[in-house]
């Protein structure tokens, strides 16, 4: 609770007002997008705020690139997970870790 999601794409904040292709799920902080188009393409970053702590945070950038071929087939699966060397939470506190990964 108290937290807020937000994407950044190629270091501009991404605008879903109006927007009926992706959606932020403020519930886990996922990103969806749907059909993907070529302007899509670039480095994705999540920012996580919380205003009882004041805090911003952001994520390591995230890279969706586009095949050239329009083939969506089985791929290896390839999973970079980075977590902080530290978390820190109030003594009494609640604390999830998550890790979401999805794939073809």
């Amino acid at each position: 609770p108290g937290l807020s999601y937000t994407w950044i794409l190629n270091n501009k904040t991404l605008d879903l007002q109006e927007d009926s292709r992706r959606f932020v799920s403020q519930a886990t902080g996922n990103l969806y997008l749907a059909k993907v188009e070529p302007w899509d393409v670039g480095n994705y970053t999540c920012a996580v705020s919380s205003a009882a702590a004041r805090r911003r945070v952001w994520g390591p950038p995230t890279a969706l690139t586009l095949r050239g071929d329009g083939v969506m087939g089985e791929y290896e699966p390839k999973i970079e997970v980075r977590f902080p060397e530290r978390t820190y939470a109030a003594k009494g506190s609640s604390v999830r870790l998550e890790c979401f990964a999805l794939g073809k």
